[in-house]
């Protein structure tokens, strides 16, 4: 794996109470690997590896990334 740059990390930072952040395996079966749940004003760092392929955000929350900002809805 080559050497990692700030692209390959991604801020979130919980909107609301609740927020789900959820790591997803790579290989031929992904799977849930890591879960973990922010509270409104919380800011968890993430980083994709050789282990993680996708990060999922469940809630309302600020992600920021190498590619720009983005804000995902509440739960309904």
């Amino acid at each position: 794996m080559s050497t990692n740059s700030s692209h390959d990390f991604i801020v979130i930072k919980a909107v609301e109470d609740g927020v789900n952040v959820i790591g997803l395996t790579r290989g031929t079966d992904t799977r849930f690997h890591h879960s973990e749940k922010l509270d409104k004003g919380e800011v968890m760092i993430a980083q994709f590896t050789e282990h993680t392929s996708a990060i999922k955000v469940r809630g309302k929350a600020i992600i920021q990334t190498g590619h720009g900002e983005i804000e995902s809805e509440a739960k309904r």
